[in-house]
């Protein structure tokens, strides 16, 4: 069974115009229309599957400031607040709580850098507790284990993936927006060195911003229109059982295995960081660029097979506006879920937490989660054509600070004060073969 997702109804009609268009209908391209759309612009947001059906819907659901990059930390601190705000404010329920986020460990080097993070977040206001023996212990009683220490981020929370992104749709469809779902966005228009129109399925919308959202597709997308964006996609495999269990933490990080409580009182099962490579035509372009990536990550990642290839989202093809294209066949990116990995997962699951043992898997997916280089997102206007902008490459961690980069996007657009200096997201870093530093976390 694929991830489980709540629908949201498509606008009939498609404009002929819009102030800004978005292309991609998960959780940052929803919270970038819904920011636009508190703004004054009309805004129509396309998305060629459903909103939320790819990798917004099959994450833990994890919002997060604990172990954040230093770079990614200001926006994910933003999020957090917004994540409470939009509640309150659209009158939506995304299911987000900020129930505190627990990680155990029995490693010392691995409690040593959780310490040296809790070092540095106090310089910027983030509050973090290392936890020792006796405490984390404690905290981890649902475990039955000793454990020798840990961190206890109580501001942190989560946020329920199957709902989220088509609350904040129908937050912005109130307030005057359009939506169009199984609508592919084929490429862009240009006029005078710059977009004027994003060309659609169903036609053709006459604007002068076009925000790509559009997650593992966004670099063979940008292709069509000679823009270079290096990004790589992993397959990551996860599952989730019923809600037959009393007494576990809502949101669990231990080594072996992640335990997160999910919106209809179920479990997200999954062991963080551990994927398949499905080489593709694209990734081969860009292998010189990930090899410090892979060279920092490699424990955690298996050769995959040729689910990349099928799926089409890392084509090199060029394609037509007018006639189907690989999006068209492929709507919503499905990945086969690796068996080793979800059968691992559960019975490492089951080990660390005895409660588990009464439930019941209920769904099991694979997802593609899209990265850059460095392992931090890419935001900004695109080098050489004014009016795109691009929100892409959020390697894992797109779901958690979705407010804060839609925000950062609405105050690109509208050149109004950012929401957190934009200089470390900006495209034109990935100009060369130089890579900077790979994310820590």
């Amino acid at each position: 069974m694929p991830a489980p997702l709540s629908h949201i109804e498509t606008t009939p009609d498609l404009p002929r115009s819009a102030d800004a268009v978005v292309i991609g209908g998960g959780i940052i391209g929803v919270f970038a229309a819904y920011y636009l759309t508190l703004r004054g612009l009309s805004v129509a947001l396309v998305e060629k599957g459903r909103i939320g059906a790819e990798q917004s819907s099959r994450n833990w659901g994890w919002c997060r400031q604990q172990n954040r990059d230093a770079r990614e930390l200001p926006m994910a601190t933003q999020s957090l607040d917004l994540w409470e705000s939009f509640c309150a404010e659209s009158g939506e329920s995304t299911g987000f709580s900020r129930c505190g986020l627990l990680y155990l460990s029995n490693d010392e080097a691995e409690l040593e850098g959780w310490a040296r993070w809790r070092d540095f977040a106090r310089t910027v206001g983030v509050t973090t507790h290392m936890l020792d023996a006796t405490a984390a212990t404690q905290r981890g009683a649902a475990t039955g284990r000793a454990w020798k220490g840990g961190v206890f981020s109580p501001t942190d929370g989560t946020a329920d993936p199957a709902n989220a992104a088509p609350a904040v749709a129908r937050a912005m469809l109130r307030r005057g927006s359009t939506v169009h779902q199984m609508c592919t966005a084929r490429g862009l228009e240009t006029e005078g060195g710059r977009v004027s129109a994003v060309v659609t399925e169903r036609g053709a919308i006459r604007t002068r911003v076009a925000i790509l959202a559009g997650g593992a597709w966004s670099s063979s997308f940008c292709h069509q229109a000679g823009i270079r964006l290096p990004l790589a996609s992993i397959r990551s495999s996860i599952l989730a059982v019923s809600g037959d269990a009393n007494g576990l933490p809502d949101a669990l990080h231990t080594s072996a295995v992640s335990v997160t409580k999910r919106g209809d009182g179920g479990y997200t099962l999954a062991i963080s960081g551990r994927g398949r490579i499905d080489p593709t035509a694209q990734q081969l372009r860009f292998a010189p660029q990930f090899l410090p990536m892979f060279l920092r990550r490699w424990r955690s990642l298996l050769p995959g097979g040729l689910e990349g290839v099928r799926s089409g989202h890392e084509t090199l093809q060029r394609w037509r506006v007018d006639g189907p294209t690989p999006m068209e066949r492929m709507r919503i990116l499905d990945p086969t879920p690796d068996q080793n990995t979800i059968e691992l997962t559960h019975r490492r699951a089951l080990e660390l937490l005895p409660a588990l043992k009464d439930t019941k898997i209920t769904a099991a997916w694979g997802g593609y989660i899209d990265s850059t280089p460095d392992g931090v997102p890419v935001i900004g206007e695109a080098s050489g054509l004014p009016g795109l902008i691009l929100a892409a490459g959020f390697s894992g961690h797109g779901f958690g600070i979705g407010p804060g980069s839609g925000h950062l996007i609405a105050d690109l657009v509208t050149d109004t004060a950012p929401i957190v200096d934009p200089k470390p997201y900006l495209p034109d870093r990935f100009a060369g073969l130089a890579v900077g530093k790979v994310s820590d976390f």
